[in-house]
């Protein structure tokens, strides 16, 4: 038999641990009393609870402790007696009285006594209120049982914390802190994925193997081949020498083999075994991290006049403790949601034919080595007309584009930041604060959430979470000659885009996935590199991002899935940008894990600063390196889309602009046989461009054509006088008088 190792604890912190056990009983079985108040199973296990945190409250002197615990014990004996009746006025009571018991064992030894003192007024309320409760008994009951108390045996109150554990069975206790703990699991990790490193050795020995009978063959060739007239005795010895040694090789390396192979499947299997068992250390059950929840959801209830019960299924389900803790908010957001904007109130839901009491069910279950958690309600759904309107009223989309939204895009809005259904604020919601931080901190532990509804069905929220945060599964890929690794659950998804499929549009590169553009961003020019000319007629692509905002980042390659062990980087280096930690790989080599979210923004802060680069493939490359390049520099989109078009089926390689400015650093930037220019833009006008190309050392003998709407003859001579080679009027674009002009200017495509 072994005790529970709790030799540091104080008699204070004793009673703080029996306390949290002894209220999360009270407070579970107050709410289902207040489902079925009768329960004589429910009254018991209340009544215990009180009278194990009057005995614990008694040891440790905690007189207030005791009066309100004996009190709350008087309430329930009185309810087994059948002298009162407990109903959702008196539990309202009851869940005070747990309340105030839990603050006053959360208070700090130093600030105890004002309990007895400056704070004493609370408990004499509370007090109060229980007697009340009391007195609904019939006859002496209270006295009765006050009588019936007499002297208390400390021994027999004592805290279950306290008391050693009996039976063969007894778990041994010990304090290990979570740093250790974190510690053991990062080494078992490691020595998990070491332990992929004997597949590979294994492999190159099979290989030996293979060499030794192709040497031994080739031995047996020439001696064939040779004869034994050429050989002689000399010759066919030291042959006869080399064939021995080769086959004892051969036996030596056939057995060693076999001794490797059942060494590499001991030693997989022990460091699988022990991953999982320093995982197990950092496991908590499910329900540690919701226990609380049953009460919020019966409260925000009572306070909205809506009768509401939580269901939580899959409370064994083990999860890590990291997660577990980071879950709090989130959950507690989306309960909150569904009893505010999902359930009705009870007379509403009468009339459409349910039960007077709503339900919200929280589950939770592994999947495919995953942990998945779902909140649903079995409320009214979330009114998608309702929320397709909303959209439009705040300008998140025009009103044809919302109407072409589906359901599951329409649901997405609903995790925006400042996103409300509610036309009212009130202390529980409507402010716009909660889906989009409940989204924010399911990515922080690389998970995903995704909302559905049904009207008149309710809502259901679904999680997808790691097992895990030490290990990670990833992609790895080379970006530079570097291997990087992103984490699968922030990869939308992965494909190879053939040359072709790429267009320009705006001076950015697209290709479209499933009916949707998607833009081309290169890896090397986010991690610092020079965008690369790729190999092949294909691209390697990431697709990341969320649907309303994706992009395609182009790697070197792809190197396949590795499960990696998370190794944080020293602190001292502060957060290095678009990376969010590193590892080690099977052969020891480090990889660093690429911070997918953090990416994204750098993505669109060099989108934003009109710096993003031009991914070019060299097998179009070296057809285009023999075309001419044409810059067209307009602010209008039909505008450039119909000159690129029309030059683009003359056989020029074009390129595009979107103001003076854009153009100006295009130009300084490219190699260009031609620019053409509008003159009327934002930033910088077309005049000022053509300056600029006529005053720079490298730039000024390039060809500049103005094509304007402008058509007097005073527009004409005002760009010809800033230095223009040419100047056309957009009139002209019905015939080949554009594709002529260039042909002037710089010859034919292929020239």
């Amino acid at each position: 038999m072994s005790a529970p190792d709790l030799s540091d604890l104080s008699m204070m912190d004793l009673f703080r641990l029996d306390a949290e056990t002894q209220l999360q009983a009270l407070d579970a079985g107050l709410l289902a009393l207040e489902r079925d108040n009768a329960s004589a199973v429910h009254l018991e296990a209340c009544m215990r609870a009180a009278h194990s945190l009057k005995g614990a409250a008694r040891i440790v002197g905690l007189a207030v402790g005791t009066e309100i615990a004996h009190a709350m014990e008087d309430c329930f004996v009185a309810a087994q007696r059948g002298a009162i009746a407990i109903g959702r006025g008196e539990i309202d009571v009851m869940l005070r009285g747990a309340d105030l018991l839990k603050r006053i064992a959360q208070t700090s030894e130093a600030q105890i006594a004002e309990w007895s003192g400056a704070r004493r007024m609370e408990v004499d309320v509370l007090l109060g209120a229980l007697r009340a409760v009391r007195e609904g008994a019939s006859g002496s009951g209270s006295q009765a049982r006050a009588g019936e108390e007499g002297p208390s045996d400390p021994a027999s109150e004592a805290p279950a914390a306290m008391l050693p554990e009996s039976g063969e069975g007894a778990a041994r206790v010990l304090r290990v802190t979570a740093e250790h703990l974190d510690r053991l699991l990062g080494l078992a990790g490691e020595s998990m994925v070491e332990s992929r490193w004997f597949k590979p050795f294994a492999e190159s020995m099979f290989r030996m193997k293979r060499l030794q009978n192709s040497a031994a063959a080739s031995l047996d060739a020439l001696r064939e081949s040779l004869g034994d007239a050429v050989l002689g005795e000399r010759g066919k010895t030291v042959l006869a020498e080399a064939r021995q040694r080769i086959d004892e090789c051969h036996g030596l390396l056939a057995q060693q083999l076999v001794d490797f192979d059942m060494f590499d499947s001991r030693s997989t299997k022990l460091a699988h075994g022990l991953y999982n068992s320093a995982l197990a250390c950092r496991m908590r059950p499910f329900d540690d991290g919701v226990r609380a929840l049953p009460r919020m959801l019966r409260d925000v209830g009572r306070a909205l006049g809506k009768e509401v019960r939580l269901e939580i299924v899959g409370g064994n389900t083990p999860v890590d403790r990291d997660i577990l803790e980071k879950l709090d908010a989130p959950l507690g957001h989306l309960l909150r949601n569904a009893v505010d904007h999902g359930i009705e109130p009870p007379d509403l839901r009468v009339a459409v034919g349910k039960p007077r009491e709503g339900v919200v069910r929280l589950e939770a279950r592994h999947s495919a080595g995953r942990l998945q958690i779902t909140a649903s309600d079995d409320g009214r759904g979330v009114n998608v007309p309702k929320l397709r309107e909303a959209i439009v009223e705040r300008r998140l989309t025009n009103k044809e584009t919302a109407q072409r939204l589906s359901e599951p895009e329409l649901l997405e809005f609903l995790f925006l930041p400042g996103f409300t259904l509610k036309p009212d604020v009130t202390d529980i919601s409507g402010r716009g604060v909660g889906l989009d931080v409940v989204q924010n901190m399911i990515k922080q532990v690389r998970g995903t959430i995704r909302v559905s509804s049904e009207a008149g069905r309710g809502t259901r929220f679904q999680m997808q979470l790691p097992l895990t945060l030490s290990v990670v599964r990833t992609l790895l890929v080379e970006i530079g000659a570097e291997p990087y690794a992103f984490p699968l659950t922030h990869i939308v998804r992965t494909l190879k885009v053939r040359a072709d499929d790429i267009e320009l549009l705006e001076g950015r590169q697209h290709f479209r996935v499933d009916g949707r553009s998607v833009g081309l961003v290169s890896a090397q020019q986010l991690f610092g590199g020079e965008t690369p000319e790729v190999s092949g007629g294909e691209l390697p692509v990431i697709i990341f991002g969320d649907p309303a905002n994706a992009y395609g980042l182009v790697v070197d390659r792809f190197l396949g899935e590795r499960d990696l062990v998370v190794q944080p980087l020293d602190s001292r280096l502060g957060k290095i940008k678009d990376i969010a930690a590193g590892s080690l790989m099977e052969d020891g080599s480090p990889v660093l894990i690429v911070d997918v979210d953090d990416m994204l923004r750098s993505v669109e802060k060099v989108v934003a600063g009109g710096r993003l680069q031009i991914v070019r493939r060299d097998a179009a490359h070296a057809v285009r390196a023999s075309r001419r390049r044409v810059l067209v520099v307009d602010d209008s989109l039909t505008v450039r889309e119909l000159e690129r078009k029309l030059l683009d089926q003359a056989g020029y390689d074009v390129e595009i602009a979107v103001d003076g400015v854009d153009g100006w650093n295009a130009a300084r930037a490219g190699e260009f046989d031609l620019i053409i220019t509008d003159v009327d833009m934002p930033r910088m006008d077309g005049i000022e461009l053509v300056k600029l190309i006529k005053k720079d050392e490298r730039l000024g003998r390039l060809p500049v054509m103005i094509v304007s709407y402008k058509d007097r003859e005073e527009d004409r001579e005002r760009g010809l006088e800033a230095g223009a080679d040419y100047y056309l009027t957009k009139g002209s674009f019905y015939d080949d008088t554009l594709q002529q002009a260039v042909a002037s200017l710089i010859g034919s495509a292929s020239s």
